[in-house]
């Protein structure tokens, strides 16, 4: 079950976050001690089976202390469409790898995400599409680890 309270984690420590999508699923990789976040994959399997096996794939990788999974609302907070199915897969990522999973705000990440790789040279909206739900797990990585930085100072 995700939790909202990072406080409980220690000062150091890997972190896998994700940007759930029906299409796609963004992964960024984080570290707890430099309060660092950086795009990781994109996952474009459909098949619950197959994107599973990828993502216990680096966990084993990164070995991670925690998972974050970004929850969608609405600018004012209420439940988005996808939230419920957001919740679901955080609850399927704890029963299935046994490590804590934490819920991060998520609003206007994939909005932000698309304005910084354009900024950064990526006109082409098919190339910025390839690598947007990575890049919006990052920036909801970097919003978690930048509150938490904040919540201990």
């Amino acid at each position: 079950m995700p939790d909202a309270a990072p406080a409980a984690l220690p000062a150091r420590g890997t972190l896998l976050a994700f940007d759930f999508g029906l299409a796609r699923i963004g992964i960024a990789t984080g570290e707890l001690e430099t309060g660092q976040a950086s795009a990781l994959a994109t996952l474009h399997d459909e098949s619950n089976d197959a994107r599973f096996k990828a993502i216990a794939g680096l966990i084993a990788e990164w070995r991670p202390i925690a998972l974050v999974v970004g929850i969608p609302t609405h600018l004012d907070g209420s439940a988005h469409a996808l939230t419920a199915r957001c919740r679901r897969f955080a609850n399927q990522l704890h029963g299935r790898f046994g490590l804590p999973v934490l819920a991060a705000d998520e609003r206007l990440s994939s909005v932000a995400a698309d304005a910084e790789l354009a900024a950064a040279g990526h006109t082409d909206w098919r190339e910025r599409k390839a690598v947007l739900d990575a890049e919006a797990a990052r920036i909801i990585l970097q919003t978690f680890l930048d509150t938490r930085c904040h919540e201990r100072t």
